[in-house]
């Protein structure tokens, strides 16, 4: 194809030549209005000049048409899976494309969208976008995509300079339902009760037969669900408590019903923090001495725990004369405090306590069931431990994880944790910890040093530190539901003052008390994971105080199982890293310990809204002029329409060609050559000149 054009080349700048053409139409005034004759002549050689200054060429392009280009694009993400879509999808692509085929001058992209990276969801206006940047926009007639509409990025679909075509996937009876977690607290108070704010949410042609309810189930961790039947499209508040401490997965499953588009939303959890309200502590000193401060400082800093501390002053052998009305001292409140509200406390601590009267033997029997029942006690001894003052002569020593022999061992001992000790959570990984006797001396820095012991024997429970000779420590043990720890020194305040170097006190304290209260993270046998942020990833962690531990299965969110080995890369701690083949919930199980873990959502954004429907695309879709056809209806035809016409009909679809074409040659030649410009505006000008003097008239005298 060719193409003529007149282009001009001024050899002086634009305004300079319209200010020649102002005073040459001046002068061309003048010549009317004295009646020169060849007026029209110098108005055309000052044409002739001003042409010669503008330099005018004729521009001859040689073009080559160019193929229209039509985006076909087809949705593949999971939605699309759901029912006969994908059916639908593979015939209205092979149809539409051998369509395009089949039209002269029209070439095809194809694009396929799958699932979003990170539980994304659909990406069709990033994926539309990305195509039309890589096109040039001249060229493209139209645009085609075959999706359910379900697009979770509409608001990035470019302005399209042809119409954009939706072919609508499913059918119009579709329906179906999910779990919608409206409001959800990220932390709980273990044993009160809580709520969680949700909707049954009902979507498409709902069959009456369904009748506006749905069966739900609630879990914590899998384990003990509840049923409820509630309604639908209503907003839900259901009561939950919590049973422990820690993050629990709280999982709502709705029964599947008939006719749904799919079971995957059907499932939905969250995860809620279990915390106590406040630990109760009563801690009783026998007789203030050095280590007192550090037990109430331990246990005031700690902002979850609510401290009862007494301290016997004034014990009952103690007969001064001075009368009790005259006394500043608080009565010891024992009715109260181990009768009526000992169940009020988590934890109750002896510190350097010797029975001396104070506490009537049925008092101690009292404390004895409440360990049973799952309380807890912590015994610090002193000297008196190893007399007959001694808890261990009370009915509390059927309890007691190990025997006093009566001899006290006043002589400088280094604490260390024992085998066991390494592989237990209460001393496993402290900072700074001697190695087990027998296996070598230390180099560098260590613990401190401290000066008196109980010697014990006969241990029952596990003995996690020891000290002066090899004696034990520090024991640990569980009586009925609760649990028992005795540390046969009162030195661990050395430690706080850096004595010989100072050591963990804090932290060994801390640990030895919220073992007590069974915190989770001080198990020790205990299956957790931790989850990588942003990814499918998980590490495994298998702690327990045996060598070896069994593989661990794991049960995916379609039922298969698969079993992973553990590998120790800390003493008690076993861990692997495994990847997860798609977001759900997936349950871990070691024998009697198990734990459900929710990685990414359980269910999938993809699957949030299921039902075919333009209308995310809607406005995309009306600003290209173009319309929204459903496949249940027929395949339509593809026909070529003008710009600004109806794009889509009954059956048809339009796209409109833009009659692009490439420019492959451009010739340039100037209408006349300078010296032409020259000579036609001298012959000019001679002209206007010859006709103004033959028409001149003569000079003489007049007859009279």
């Amino acid at each position: 194809m060719n193409g003529l054009s007149i282009i001009f080349a001024p050899l002086l700048p634009w305004p300079v030549i319209w200010g020649a053409a102002a005073v040459a139409g001046v002068f061309l005034v003048l010549a009317l209005w004295r009646g020169l004759r060849g007026w029209a002549l110098r108005a055309l050689a000052a044409l002739v000049l001003l042409a010669a200054i503008v330099q005018p060429s004729l521009q001859r392009e040689e073009t080559t048409p160019l193929s229209d280009i039509v985006l076909l694009i087809d949705d593949r993400s999971a939605s699309q899976r759901l029912s006969d879509r994908a059916q639908q999808t593979d015939q209205a692509v092979a149809s539409l494309q051998a369509q395009l085929d089949a039209m002269p001058n029209v070439e095809t992209r194809r694009i396929t969208v799958p699932d979003g990276a990170d539980n994304a969801g659909t990406e069709l206006g990033s994926a539309l976008a990305e195509a039309l940047a890589s096109e040039p926009r001249a060229r493209v007639a139209g645009a085609l995509m075959v999706t359910d509409g379900q697009a979770h990025d509409a608001q990035l679909a470019p302005d399209l300079p042809a119409p954009l075509q939706l072919l609508l996937t499913g059918k119009r009876t579709d329906w179906d339902r999910r779990v919608l977690i409206e409001t959800a607290p990220t932390f709980g108070i273990i044993g009160e009760e809580t709520s969680i704010k949700l909707k049954i949410e009902d979507m498409g042609a709902v069959p009456s037969s369904t009748n506006g309810t749905a069966d739900l189930t609630i879990s914590i961790d899998g384990k003990n669900p509840k049923k409820y039947t509630v309604r639908t499209n209503r907003d839900l508040e259901l009561p939950l408590t919590l049973e422990h401490g820690g993050q629990n997965v709280v999982q709502f499953t709705l029964a599947p019903t008939k006719g749904e588009l799919t079971d995957r939303n059907n499932t939905a959890t969250v995860q809620i923090n279990g915390v106590r309200d406040r630990l109760r502590v009563l801690l009783v000193s026998g007789e203030p001495h050095a280590g007192e401060r550090t037990w109430r400082n331990l246990l005031k800093s700690d902002a979850g725990v609510d401290l009862v501390h007494f301290t016997i002053l004034r014990p009952p052998e103690k007969q001064d004369g001075v009368p009790v009305s005259e006394l500043s001292l608080i009565a010891f409140p024992t009715q109260e405090l181990f009768i009526d509200k000992i169940d009020e406390f988590d934890l109750i601590i002896f510190d350097r306590y010797g029975a001396r009267g104070i506490l009537p033997s049925a008092y101690f029997d009292n404390i004895k069931d409440y360990v049973e029942r799952g309380g807890a006690i912590l015994v610090a001894a002193g000297p008196e431990f190893a007399t007959v003052e001694s808890l261990f002569q009370t009915s509390l020593g059927t309890i007691m994880p190990a025997r006093p022999t009566g001899r006290v061992m006043s002589e400088s001992f280094l604490p260390r944790p024992t085998e066991l000790g390494l592989r237990h959570p209460v001393t496993a990984g402290l900072k700074g910890a001697p190695k087990p006797e027998g296996e070598g001396e230390d180099k560098g820095p260590h613990w401190g040093h401290w000066l008196r012991q109980i010697e014990l024997s006969d241990p029952t429970g596990e003995v996690v530190m020891s000290g002066a000779e090899g004696k034990p420590l520090l024991v640990l043990s569980r009586e009925g539901k609760g649990r028992v720890a005795l540390l046969a020194s009162d030195q661990a305040w050395l430690w706080d003052r850096g004595y010989d170097g100072g050591g963990p006190q804090l932290e060994l304290l801390r640990r030895i008390a919220h073992w007590e209260m069974k915190e989770p993270e001080l198990e020790e046998e205990a299956l957790y994971a931790e989850i990588d942020p942003g990814a499918l990833s998980m590490r495994i962690v298998r702690r327990s105080m045996k060598d070896t531990v069994p593989p661990v299965t794991i049960t995916l969110p379609d039922g298969s199982t698969e079993e992973v080995t553990l590998s120790e890369t800390a003493p008690g701690r076993f861990t692997t890293r495994w990847t997860a083949p798609e977001p759900g919930l997936y349950r871990l199980r070691d024998g009697d310990l198990e734990r459900v873990v929710a990685m990414g959502p359980a269910s999938p954004r993809e699957f949030e809204q299921t039902i075919a429907s333009g209308d995310p695309l809607a406005k995309a879709v009306e600003a290209s002029g173009g319309g929204v056809t459903r496949l249940e209806e027929g395949i339509p035809r593809i026909r070529e329409v003008r710009a600004g016409r109806p794009s889509a009909g009954r059956g048809w679809i339009g796209i409109t060609p833009r009659g692009a074409s490439a420019t492959t040659d451009i010739r340039v030649q100037p209408v006349l050559p300078a010296w032409a410009w020259l000579l036609l505006a001298g012959l000019l000008t001679l002209g206007a000149w010859l006709v103004e003097g033959r028409n001149r008239p003569t000079g003489g005298p007049t007859k009279a």
